[in-house]
Protein backbone atom coordinates (compact mmCIF):
# COMPACT_ATOMS: atom_id res chain seq x y z
CA UNK A 1 0.00 0.00 0.00
CA UNK A 2 1.36 3.36 -0.30
CA UNK A 3 0.86 7.33 0.78
CA UNK A 4 2.48 10.68 -0.36
CA UNK A 5 5.60 12.23 1.94
CA UNK A 6 7.12 15.82 2.23
CA UNK A 7 8.81 15.63 5.64
CA UNK A 8 11.95 17.10 5.53
CA UNK A 9 15.22 16.03 6.04
CA UNK A 10 17.85 18.76 7.11
CA UNK A 11 20.58 16.33 6.75
CA UNK A 12 21.47 13.22 5.16
CA UNK A 13 19.86 9.86 6.28
CA UNK A 14 20.30 6.42 5.16
CA UNK A 15 18.12 3.22 5.88
CA UNK A 16 18.80 0.49 8.25
CA UNK A 17 21.19 -2.14 7.72
CA UNK A 18 20.39 -5.36 6.32
CA UNK A 19 20.73 -7.77 9.73
CA UNK A 20 17.39 -5.76 11.16
CA UNK A 21 15.59 -7.12 8.34
CA UNK A 22 17.25 -10.73 8.65
CA UNK A 23 18.42 -11.23 12.00
CA UNK A 24 16.88 -13.96 14.36
CA UNK A 25 18.63 -12.03 17.22
CA UNK A 26 16.52 -8.93 16.06
CA UNK A 27 13.78 -10.49 15.73
CA UNK A 28 13.08 -11.63 19.13
CA UNK A 29 14.25 -8.66 20.42
CA UNK A 30 11.26 -6.93 18.49
CA UNK A 31 9.16 -9.32 19.86
CA UNK A 32 10.41 -8.54 23.44
CA UNK A 33 10.62 -5.33 23.19
CA UNK A 34 8.15 -3.81 21.06
CA UNK A 35 5.46 -6.78 20.41
CA UNK A 36 5.22 -7.58 24.18
CA UNK A 37 5.49 -4.23 25.95
CA UNK A 38 4.07 -1.58 23.13
CA UNK A 39 -0.26 -1.37 22.42
CA UNK A 40 -0.38 -3.90 19.38
CA UNK A 41 -3.40 -3.63 17.80
CA UNK A 42 -5.07 -6.94 17.52
CA UNK A 43 -8.63 -7.10 15.69
CA UNK A 44 -11.85 -5.18 15.87
CA UNK A 45 -14.45 -4.53 19.16
CA UNK A 46 -17.22 -6.45 16.62
CA UNK A 47 -14.66 -9.30 17.04
CA UNK A 48 -16.53 -10.30 20.50
CA UNK A 49 -19.53 -8.21 19.97
CA UNK A 50 -21.68 -9.74 23.15
CA UNK A 51 -20.88 -10.73 26.66
CA UNK A 52 -19.15 -14.73 26.29
CA UNK A 53 -18.47 -13.95 23.00
CA UNK A 54 -14.59 -14.96 22.23
CA UNK A 55 -11.54 -15.28 19.62
CA UNK A 56 -8.23 -15.75 20.04
CA UNK A 57 -5.20 -13.48 19.03
CA UNK A 58 -1.86 -13.79 19.30
CA UNK A 59 0.37 -11.26 19.93
CA UNK A 60 4.32 -11.35 20.57
CA UNK A 61 3.95 -15.53 19.50
CA UNK A 62 1.54 -15.62 23.00
CA UNK A 63 -2.10 -17.10 22.03
CA UNK A 64 -4.54 -15.09 23.91
CA UNK A 65 -7.88 -15.11 24.63
CA UNK A 66 -10.10 -11.64 23.75
CA UNK A 67 -13.69 -12.01 25.19
CA UNK A 68 -16.57 -9.88 26.77
CA UNK A 69 -17.26 -11.11 30.26
CA UNK A 70 -21.27 -10.85 31.30
CA UNK A 71 -20.99 -7.15 32.02
CA UNK A 72 -19.90 -6.49 28.12
CA UNK A 73 -16.25 -5.33 29.27
CA UNK A 74 -13.24 -6.74 26.84
CA UNK A 75 -11.13 -8.99 28.48
CA UNK A 76 -7.75 -10.73 27.26
CA UNK A 77 -6.48 -13.45 29.22
CA UNK A 78 -4.07 -16.01 28.43
CA UNK A 79 -5.08 -19.13 27.24
CA UNK A 80 -3.45 -21.41 29.38
CA UNK A 81 -4.97 -22.87 32.34
CA UNK A 82 -3.41 -22.18 36.06
CA UNK A 83 -3.10 -25.93 36.64
CA UNK A 84 -0.75 -27.51 34.60
CA UNK A 85 -0.58 -25.21 31.45
CA UNK A 86 -3.28 -26.76 29.11
CA UNK A 87 -4.79 -24.60 26.39
CA UNK A 88 -8.33 -23.61 27.25
CA UNK A 89 -9.83 -22.48 24.31
CA UNK A 90 -8.85 -23.91 21.14
CA UNK A 91 -11.68 -22.99 18.21
CA UNK A 92 -10.41 -19.66 16.50
CA UNK A 93 -13.66 -17.85 18.06
CA UNK A 94 -16.80 -19.07 19.37
CA UNK A 95 -19.10 -18.81 22.63
CA UNK A 96 -17.90 -19.45 26.43
CA UNK A 97 -21.77 -18.79 28.18
CA UNK A 98 -20.67 -18.19 31.49
CA UNK A 99 -17.28 -20.13 31.97
CA UNK A 100 -14.10 -20.99 30.53
CA UNK A 101 -13.41 -24.99 31.41
CA UNK A 102 -10.42 -26.29 30.75
CA UNK A 103 -10.25 -29.43 28.62
CA UNK A 104 -7.79 -31.56 30.78
CA UNK A 105 -8.72 -31.29 34.34
CA UNK A 106 -11.74 -29.32 34.34
CA UNK A 107 -10.34 -26.21 35.82
CA UNK A 108 -13.09 -23.70 35.03
CA UNK A 109 -12.94 -19.97 34.89
CA UNK A 110 -15.62 -17.01 35.02
CA UNK A 111 -15.30 -14.76 32.41
CA UNK A 112 -13.72 -12.06 35.04
CA UNK A 113 -10.95 -14.50 35.02
CA UNK A 114 -11.44 -15.91 38.81
CA UNK A 115 -11.37 -19.33 39.38
CA UNK A 116 -14.77 -20.68 40.18
CA UNK A 117 -14.21 -24.60 40.61
CA UNK A 118 -11.07 -26.69 41.24
CA UNK A 119 -11.78 -30.38 41.05
CA UNK A 120 -10.38 -31.90 43.99
CA UNK A 121 -8.30 -29.12 44.98
CA UNK A 122 -9.70 -28.57 48.67
CA UNK A 123 -7.48 -31.24 50.25
CA UNK A 124 -3.82 -29.59 48.50
CA UNK A 125 -2.16 -27.77 51.57
CA UNK A 126 -3.11 -24.63 51.80
CA UNK A 127 -4.39 -23.75 48.18
CA UNK A 128 -7.03 -21.19 47.93
CA UNK A 129 -9.06 -20.44 44.33
CA UNK A 130 -8.83 -16.70 44.81
CA UNK A 131 -5.17 -17.34 44.63
CA UNK A 132 -4.81 -18.75 40.80
CA UNK A 133 -7.29 -16.25 38.37
CA UNK A 134 -6.01 -16.50 34.70
CA UNK A 135 -3.13 -14.32 33.56
CA UNK A 136 -4.23 -11.17 31.78
CA UNK A 137 -3.19 -9.04 29.37
CA UNK A 138 -3.98 -4.69 29.28
CA UNK A 139 -7.12 -4.43 26.43
CA UNK A 140 -8.31 -0.78 25.27
CA UNK A 141 -10.85 -0.01 22.42
CA UNK A 142 -9.78 2.72 20.47
CA UNK A 143 -12.28 3.80 17.45
CA UNK A 144 -13.81 0.31 17.05
CA UNK A 145 -10.12 -1.24 17.15
CA UNK A 146 -9.13 -3.23 19.99
CA UNK A 147 -5.46 -2.73 21.90
CA UNK A 148 -3.62 -5.41 23.35
CA UNK A 149 -0.33 -4.96 25.77
CA UNK A 150 1.49 -7.65 27.41
CA UNK A 151 4.07 -5.13 29.60
CA UNK A 152 3.51 -5.45 32.80
CA UNK A 153 2.99 -2.21 33.68
CA UNK A 154 2.06 0.02 30.19
CA UNK A 155 1.82 3.62 29.40
CA UNK A 156 -1.68 4.30 29.78
CA UNK A 157 -3.32 3.81 26.34
CA UNK A 158 -5.13 7.52 26.69
CA UNK A 159 -1.55 8.59 27.63
CA UNK A 160 0.14 6.89 24.40
CA UNK A 161 -2.37 7.64 22.01
CA UNK A 162 -3.16 11.43 23.02
CA UNK A 163 -2.37 12.52 19.46
CA UNK A 164 -4.96 10.43 18.25
CA UNK A 165 -7.87 10.38 20.37
CA UNK A 166 -10.70 11.99 18.62
CA UNK A 167 -8.41 12.91 15.35
CA UNK A 168 -10.76 11.04 13.15
CA UNK A 169 -14.15 11.58 14.87
CA UNK A 170 -15.26 12.62 11.53
CA UNK A 171 -15.30 8.91 10.08
CA UNK A 172 -16.54 7.78 13.05
CA UNK A 173 -14.75 4.22 12.60
CA UNK A 174 -16.53 2.93 15.83
CA UNK A 175 -19.59 2.52 13.99
CA UNK A 176 -18.31 1.47 10.82
CA UNK A 177 -18.74 -2.23 10.04
CA UNK A 178 -16.36 -4.82 8.16
CA UNK A 179 -17.70 -5.62 4.73
CA UNK A 180 -14.44 -7.48 3.54
CA UNK A 181 -11.35 -9.04 4.59
CA UNK A 182 -8.12 -9.99 2.73
CA UNK A 183 -5.33 -12.05 4.42
CA UNK A 184 -2.03 -11.80 2.54
CA UNK A 185 1.16 -14.22 3.58
CA UNK A 186 4.22 -11.68 2.65
CA UNK A 187 7.94 -13.07 2.17
CA UNK A 188 9.47 -9.36 3.59
CA UNK A 189 9.96 -8.34 7.01
CA UNK A 190 7.02 -6.07 8.86
CA UNK A 191 9.42 -2.89 8.58
CA UNK A 192 9.43 -3.25 4.73
CA UNK A 193 5.73 -2.88 4.68
CA UNK A 194 5.42 -0.23 6.73
CA UNK A 195 8.22 1.74 5.21
CA UNK A 196 6.79 0.79 1.42
CA UNK A 197 3.25 2.75 2.99
CA UNK A 198 5.12 5.44 3.94
CA UNK A 199 6.06 6.68 0.55
CA UNK A 200 4.60 7.50 -2.80
CA UNK A 201 7.93 8.04 -4.52
CA UNK A 202 7.69 3.87 -5.60
CA UNK A 203 3.66 5.04 -6.80
CA UNK A 204 4.32 6.49 -10.76
CA UNK A 205 6.53 3.01 -11.52
CA UNK A 206 4.18 0.48 -10.11
CA UNK A 207 0.83 1.83 -9.33
CA UNK A 208 -0.73 3.40 -12.59
CA UNK A 209 -4.53 2.97 -11.45
CA UNK A 210 -3.56 4.55 -7.87
CA UNK A 211 -1.63 7.83 -9.61
CA UNK A 212 -4.72 7.80 -12.19
CA UNK A 213 -7.27 8.74 -8.92
CA UNK A 214 -4.58 10.52 -6.70
CA UNK A 215 -1.51 12.90 -7.81
CA UNK A 216 1.36 11.23 -5.95
CA UNK A 217 2.88 14.19 -4.82
CA UNK A 218 -0.08 16.10 -3.71
CA UNK A 219 0.57 14.55 0.11
CA UNK A 220 1.14 16.89 3.20
CA UNK A 221 1.81 15.45 6.68
CA UNK A 222 0.38 16.36 9.78
CA UNK A 223 1.92 13.97 11.98
CA UNK A 224 6.04 13.87 11.60
CA UNK A 225 7.17 12.40 14.55
CA UNK A 226 7.60 9.89 17.28
CA UNK A 227 4.91 6.67 16.92
CA UNK A 228 2.16 8.02 14.76
CA UNK A 229 3.27 9.13 11.20
CA UNK A 230 1.05 10.42 8.10
CA UNK A 231 -1.41 12.73 6.56
CA UNK A 232 -3.73 12.90 3.14
CA UNK A 233 -2.96 12.48 -0.79
CA UNK A 234 -5.39 14.38 -2.92
CA UNK A 235 -8.24 12.77 -4.26
CA UNK A 236 -9.26 13.49 -8.17
CA UNK A 237 -12.48 11.33 -8.14
CA UNK A 238 -14.61 9.87 -5.89
CA UNK A 239 -13.04 7.54 -4.58
CA UNK A 240 -10.38 4.96 -4.67
CA UNK A 241 -11.86 2.21 -7.30
CA UNK A 242 -10.60 1.14 -10.48
CA UNK A 243 -12.02 4.19 -12.53
CA UNK A 244 -12.46 6.73 -9.54
CA UNK A 245 -16.07 6.47 -9.25
CA UNK A 246 -18.78 4.73 -6.90
CA UNK A 247 -22.19 4.56 -5.59
CA UNK A 248 -21.78 5.08 -1.82
CA UNK A 249 -21.90 8.84 -0.77
CA UNK A 250 -19.35 10.02 1.39
CA UNK A 251 -19.26 9.25 5.49
CA UNK A 252 -21.76 11.45 7.22
CA UNK A 253 -20.01 14.38 8.82
CA UNK A 254 -16.91 14.70 6.55
CA UNK A 255 -16.21 17.93 5.97
CA UNK A 256 -15.73 19.56 2.13
CA UNK A 257 -12.27 18.89 1.99
CA UNK A 258 -11.99 15.28 3.31
CA UNK A 259 -14.33 14.49 0.86
CA UNK A 260 -11.65 15.21 -1.54
CA UNK A 261 -8.75 13.79 0.39
CA UNK A 262 -7.68 9.93 1.18
CA UNK A 263 -5.45 10.03 5.01
CA UNK A 264 -2.95 7.46 5.29
CA UNK A 265 -1.23 6.73 9.22
CA UNK A 266 0.98 4.48 10.66
CA UNK A 267 0.57 3.46 13.86
CA UNK A 268 3.57 2.15 15.34
CA UNK A 269 4.13 -0.92 15.19
CA UNK A 270 1.40 -2.87 13.51
CA UNK A 271 -1.42 -0.66 12.48
CA UNK A 272 -1.68 1.00 9.16
CA UNK A 273 -4.63 3.01 8.63
CA UNK A 274 -6.55 4.87 5.30
CA UNK A 275 -9.64 7.00 5.56
CA UNK A 276 -11.05 7.94 2.66
CA UNK A 277 -14.29 9.58 1.85
CA UNK A 278 -17.20 6.70 1.43
CA UNK A 279 -15.19 3.75 3.68
CA UNK A 280 -12.22 3.38 5.57
CA UNK A 281 -9.24 0.39 5.59
CA UNK A 282 -6.96 -1.05 7.58
CA UNK A 283 -3.67 -3.37 7.27
CA UNK A 284 -3.29 -5.26 10.77
CA UNK A 285 0.57 -6.43 10.45
CA UNK A 286 1.76 -9.69 12.57
CA UNK A 287 5.10 -11.28 11.81
CA UNK A 288 6.16 -14.46 12.40
CA UNK A 289 9.22 -14.77 11.73
CA UNK A 290 12.38 -11.94 9.91
CA UNK A 291 11.53 -12.31 6.50
CA UNK A 292 7.47 -12.87 6.58
CA UNK A 293 4.67 -11.25 7.76
CA UNK A 294 0.98 -12.19 7.67
CA UNK A 295 -1.17 -8.87 6.38
CA UNK A 296 -4.91 -8.41 7.52
CA UNK A 297 -6.59 -6.16 5.55
CA UNK A 298 -10.11 -4.75 6.20
CA UNK A 299 -12.35 -2.26 4.59
CA UNK A 300 -14.78 -0.47 6.80
CA UNK A 301 -18.39 1.09 5.38
CA UNK A 302 -21.06 2.90 7.04
CA UNK A 303 -23.72 0.28 8.02
CA UNK A 304 -26.71 2.38 6.29
CA UNK A 305 -24.84 1.39 3.41
CA UNK A 306 -24.07 -2.11 4.30
CA UNK A 307 -27.82 -2.59 4.73
CA UNK A 308 -28.91 -1.78 1.25
CA UNK A 309 -29.62 -3.97 -1.58
CA UNK A 310 -26.86 -3.49 -3.71
CA UNK A 311 -24.08 -2.98 -1.50
CA UNK A 312 -21.17 -3.93 -3.34
CA UNK A 313 -17.61 -3.39 -1.81
CA UNK A 314 -15.82 -4.65 -4.59
CA UNK A 315 -14.79 -1.37 -6.42
CA UNK A 316 -12.46 -0.68 -3.46
CA UNK A 317 -11.74 -4.01 -2.49
CA UNK A 318 -10.71 -4.86 -6.15
CA UNK A 319 -8.65 -1.39 -6.36
CA UNK A 320 -6.75 -2.24 -3.26
CA UNK A 321 -6.21 -5.59 -3.65
CA UNK A 322 -4.72 -4.96 -7.20
CA UNK A 323 -2.82 -2.10 -5.26
CA UNK A 324 -1.91 -4.69 -2.30
CA UNK A 325 0.04 -6.89 -4.77
CA UNK A 326 2.10 -4.67 -6.21
CA UNK A 327 3.02 -3.16 -2.90
CA UNK A 328 3.87 -6.85 -2.41
CA UNK A 329 5.80 -7.56 -5.25
CA UNK A 330 8.06 -4.86 -4.23
CA UNK A 331 8.57 -5.24 -0.43
CA UNK A 332 9.53 -9.37 -1.22
CA UNK A 333 11.79 -8.01 -3.85
CA UNK A 334 13.55 -5.61 -0.99
CA UNK A 335 13.45 -8.36 1.35
CA UNK A 336 15.73 -10.34 -0.93
CA UNK A 337 18.13 -7.43 -1.57
CA UNK A 338 18.67 -6.31 1.95
CA UNK A 339 19.58 -10.17 2.48
CA UNK A 340 22.43 -10.28 0.13
CA UNK A 341 25.68 -9.49 1.49
CA UNK A 342 26.25 -6.66 -1.10
CA UNK A 343 23.50 -4.50 0.63
CA UNK A 344 24.63 -1.44 2.59
CA UNK A 345 22.43 1.52 4.00
CA UNK A 346 21.21 3.71 1.02
CA UNK A 347 20.35 7.46 1.66
CA UNK A 348 16.35 8.19 1.92
CA UNK A 349 15.03 11.19 -1.12
CA UNK A 350 13.76 14.06 0.63
CA UNK A 351 10.39 12.18 -0.17
CA UNK A 352 10.84 9.55 1.95
CA UNK A 353 11.03 11.77 5.22
CA UNK A 354 8.55 9.71 7.46
CA UNK A 355 10.52 6.33 6.92
CA UNK A 356 13.25 8.13 8.55
CA UNK A 357 11.48 9.19 11.39
CA UNK A 358 9.84 5.86 11.79
CA UNK A 359 13.46 4.07 12.01
CA UNK A 360 14.15 6.96 14.57
CA UNK A 361 10.92 5.48 16.64
CA UNK A 362 12.09 1.90 16.23
CA UNK A 363 15.61 2.45 17.27
CA UNK A 364 14.38 4.06 20.26
CA UNK A 365 11.61 1.60 21.43
CA UNK A 366 14.12 -1.53 21.01
CA UNK A 367 17.05 0.40 22.75
CA UNK A 368 14.70 1.58 25.58
CA UNK A 369 15.05 -0.52 29.30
Amino acid sequence: MVTFMRASLDRPAYTLPGFYFTSAEVFAREQERIFARQWICAGRSADAPAAGDYRLIEVAGENLILLRDQSEQLRVYYNVCRHRGARLCTAAHGQLGESIICPYHAWTYRLDGSLATARYMQDAPDFRREDWPLISAAVAEWDGFVFVSLADQPTPFAQAFAPLIGKFQAWDVARLQRGAQIVYEVTANWKLIVANYSECYHCPLIHPELVAVSPWQSGRNDLTSGPFLGGYMELTHESMTLDGHTHRSPLPGLAAADQRRVYYYSIFPNLLLSLHPDYVMAHRLIPPRPDATTVICEWYFAPEVMAAANFDPTDAVTFWDRTNRQDWHVCELSQQGVSSRAYRPGPYAQSEGLLWQFDQEYLRVMEAE
